[in-house]
C-alpha cells in the first residue's frame, strides 16, 4: 500500500480502543501498538514525520500494510497487546526475554502431586506458579519450601513406591517426613502440598496465621506433640519468609522498579516485604537512544507483570508510563484484588525507586564495555548537536595571557571521547600587541593550523570533524569566518561556562544554544574537554612567563652573552637557583670572569641594602 493509501485506511478506523500491527512487505509483524481511540493513533504515524522519533521514522518506512483488532476496553487492548508481542516478537517494540528463559513451578493433578519445574504452560489439568527468575533461584526456592514443610523432593512415584525400600538421605537429616513409609496419611500429603502452593502464590501470611491457630487448638486439645510439630512448621515458613534468596517477589508486597539507560539499557525491580528486601531482580535489553523513560515503562511493565500468577499488592514506577490505570485494572483482575500502580513523587517511596535506579545503573554499567560505552555518548552529542556522524576527531582551544607579550593558545585533540595527546598542539601568538584581544587571538591561531594543515604538513592531519572553541557565540563566529577563508565547512561550537567556569552548553556561530546539563554523560564529555583545553593552555602560558622572566633577568648581566645565558638557563633552571649559587657554582659553568660578573649583578641590591643606614 502506498502511504496515502494507509492514510486513507487509518482515516477510517474508529474512535474505539484496540489493538494495531505493523506489517512489512513480506508480511512479517514489525510492531505492536494499543490505542484508547484507534483512529487518531494510527493516523499519527502517517502525517508529516517531523514530529516522530528516528525509531518511529524508520519503523513507518518499512510499513506495507497495518490491521486492527477492536476490543471492548483500555485493559483488554493492554492484554491483547502484551500477548500479540509475545508472538510475533516485533523488532521495533522493547521485548523482554523469551518466556523460556523464566521457569514455571508446576503442581500434577493427581493423588499425591508433585513439583515440577517447567519452561512453559501446557493445556493440562496442572496448576502452574510463575513464571520466577533463574533456573537457579526457582530451584533453590521449591526445595526450600519443600525443606520447610517436609515434603519430598527425590524422584519416587506415589503410591506405588510406598513401602518399597527404605526411606532416603532426606528423612533421616530430617528435611522430609518419608512420605514412602507406609502408614501415613494421604489427606495429611495433599493437605501440606496444598500449603506450599499457598506459599508459591505469596500468601505465606494467611497460611502461618491459619497454622497458628490450628497449633493453638491442638494444645488447647492437649495434643502437645500435634502442637510441637505444627509450631516448627510455622518457624520454618517464617524463616523462608525472610530469606532473600527465595524466589525474587515469592513474599513481596511491594515492587520498586528503576530504569537506567546508558550504552547499555538495564530495569531493576527491588521486592519489598514489610519494608524490608525480599529479593532483586535486573535485566538488561536493547531500547533507541530516543526512547523516553515513560515509553521503556510502559512495555516493559505489561511484558513483565501480565503472563505472572504471583502479583505484588503495590508496584512503584519511577515515571508516568501513560497506561498506569489500565495496568493497574489489568492485574486487579488477574489477582483477584487490588494492585496498585503509581508514581510516587517524593518521601519514602521515592527514596526507594531512587534506590533502584542505582541498582540498575550499576548493573549496567558493569555489563558496559569501554568501546559501548563511548560509542554511547558520541551517539547523543551527534543527537544533540544535529551532527551528520558521530565525531572521531574534535579539536578545542583556548587562550591564555598575562600580558600583551605573553599570549599563547592550546590545541587539544580528542579521538573520539579520548584525548590524544600526541596530538596536542601549542602557539605562541605573534600578531597581536599593545593588549590582549581574544578574538584575534583565536582569529590567528585557527588560521595558522589550517594553513599547515593545506600545506599537508602531517603533524596537522587530519581535518577535525568538530571545532570546540573556549567562549561563547562570538568565539564560535570568528572561527567560522576563518574556516570559510578555506573553503572548509567544519561545524563549530563554542563552550559556555557558568559561574562556577564549568561548560554549562554549547553555542553555535549563529547564537543557537544547546544545553547539555540534562544529559551526564555529554556533559561529563564536554567539561572534560574544556578542562582540558584550559590546563594545557595554562601551562604553556607559565612556563612562557617563566622564561621570558629569566631571559629579562639574565639580558642585564654585563660580561655574559646569549651563549652563556642559555647555558645558564638550562644548568639552573630559574633565577632564584642562579642567585642562590656562589660564585664558584657559577665559574664551573660560564668560566671565573663571567661567574663574578653575574654573581655581582645578582647580588648588587643586596649589597646596597646592607650598606644602607637606618634614618635617624
Amino acid at each position: 500500500m502506498t502511504k496515502d493509501e494507509l492514510r486513507e485506511k487509518a482515516g477510517n478506523l474508529p474512535l474505539k480502543p484496540g489493538v494495531y500491527l505493523m506489517m512489512d512487505k513480506t508480511g512479517k509483524v514489525i510492531y505492536v501498538g494499543k490505542a484508547k481511540k484507534l483512529k487518531n493513533r494510527v493516523s499519527q504515524y502517517f502525517q508529516d514525520s517531523a514530529s516522530h522519533t528516528a525509531k518511529t521514522r524508520k519503523m513507518v518506512s518499512e510499513v506495507d500494510r497495518f490491521d486492527t483488532i477492536f476490543v471492548s476496553s483500555e485493559w483488554e487492548a493492554l492484554v491483547l497487546e502484551n500477548s500479540l508481542i509475545k508472538r510475533h516478537m516485533p523488532q521495533y517494540n522493547i521485548l523482554l526475554k523469551d518466556d523460556k528463559g523464566y521457569p514455571f513451578v508446576r503442581l500434577s493433578k493427581e493423588t499425591y502431586p508433585r513439583f515440577s519445574m517447567v519452561h512453559r504452560y501446557a493445556a493440562d489439568a496442572a496448576r502452574y506458579f510463575g513464571p520466577f527468575g533463574g533456573r537457579f533461584e526457582t530451584r533453590q526456592a521449591l526445595d526450600a519450601v519443600c525443606a520447610a514443610l517436609k515434603l519430598p523432593t527425590c524422584r519416587r512415584k506415589f503410591p506405588q513406591d510406598i513401602g518399597v525400600g527404605r526411606p532416603c538421605l532426606n528423612y533421616h537429616m530430617g528435611r522430609c517426613d518419608g512420605w514412602c513409609r507406609p502408614g501415613l496419611s494421604e489427606k495429611d500429603y495433599q493437605s501440606r502440598m496444598a500449603q506450599a502452593a499457598a506459599l508459591l502464590e505469596g500468601k505465606s501470611k494467611q497460611l502461618l496465621r491459619e497454622m497458628t491457630e490450628e497449633m493453638e487448638a491442638e494444645a488447647e486439645a492437649l495434643r502437645f506433640e500435634r502442637a510441637a510439630v505444627l509450631r516448627d512448621r510455622i518457624n520454618a515458613i517464617g524463616a523462608l519468609a525472610k530469606k532473600q534468596t527465595v524466589i525474587a517477589g515469592l513474599c513481596a508486597d511491594t515492587d520498586i522498579w528503576g530504569i537506567y539507560k546508558g550504552a547499555k539499557c538495564c530495569y531493576a525491580i527491588l521486592h519489598m516485604e514489610d519494608g524490608n528486601l525480599a529479593g532483586r531482580e535486573t535485566e538488561l535489553f536493547t531500547a533507541p537512544v530516543d526512547e523516553d523513560e515513560g515509553e521503556m515503562l510502559s512495555a516493559l511493565a505489561a511484558q513483565y507483570y501480565l503472563p505472572r500468577s504471583l502479583l505484588p499488592h503495590e508496584i512503584l514506577l519511577p515515571a508516568d508510563a501513560g497506561n498506569c490505570e489500565e495496568l493497574s485494572e489489568a492485574l486487579s483482575r488477574r489477582a483477584g484484588r487490588k494492585v496498585w500502580v503509581h508514581v510516587p513523587q517524593r518521601g519514602e517511596k521515592a527514596g526507594l525507586l531512587e534506590m533502584a535506579r542505582r541498582n540498575a545503573a550499576e548493573e549496567a554499567e558493569r555489563a558496559t564495555t569501554r568501546e559501548e560505552r563511548s560509542s554511547q555518548v558520541l551517539a547523543l552529542f551527534t543527537k544533540m548537536t544535529g551532527l551528520p556522524r558521530p565525531p572521531q576527531r574534535m579539536e578545542s582551544y583556548d587562550i591564555s595571557n598575562t600580558s600583551s607579550s605573553e599570549i599563547v593558545a592550546s590545541m587539544v585533540v580528542y579521538g573520539g571521547d579520548r584525548p590524544l595527546k600526541s596530538a596536542y598542539r601549542r602557539f605562541q601568538i605573534k600578531d597581536v600587541s599593545g593588549h590582549p584581544d581574544d578574538y584575534a587571538s583565536m582569529r590567528e591561531v585557527l588560521r595558522r593550523r589550517l594553513q599547515r594543515a593545506a600545506d599537508g604538513d602531517e603533524k596537522f592531519l587530519p581535518l577535525p570533524d568538530v571545532f570546540l572553541i573556549d567562549g561563547g557565540e562570538v568565539h564560535a563566529k570568528t572561527a567560522l569566518e576563518v574556516t570559510r577563508t578555506f573553503g572548509l565547512d567544519i561545524p563549530i561550537f563554542g563552550m559556555v561556562k557558568d559561574d562556577r567556569h564549568r561548560t554549562r552548553a554549547l553555542v553555535t556561530p549563529e547564537g543557537l544554544e544547546i544545553g547539555i546539563q540534562a544529559n551526564q554523560a555529554v556533559f561529563s564529555l564536554i567539561g572534560q574537554i574544556q578542562e582540558e583545553t584550559h590546563r594545557f593552555a595554562i601551562t604553556y602560558n607559565r612556563e612562557s612567563h617563566r622564561k621570558n622572566a629569566l631571559r629579562s633577568a639574565l639580558d642585564e648581566i654585563p660580561g655574559v652573552g646569549p651563549k652563556r645565558r642559555e647555558t645558564l638557563r638550562k644548568h639552573f633552571g630559574t633565577v632564584k637557583a642562579i642567585r642562590a649559587a656562589t660564585e664558584e657554582e657559577l665559574a664551573t659553568v660560564v668560566g671565573p670572569a663571567a661567574a663574578a660578573g653575574a654573581y655581582r649583578h645578582l647580588h648588587e641590591k643586596d649589597t646596597s641594602a646592607d650598606k644602607e643606614e637606618p634614618a635617624k
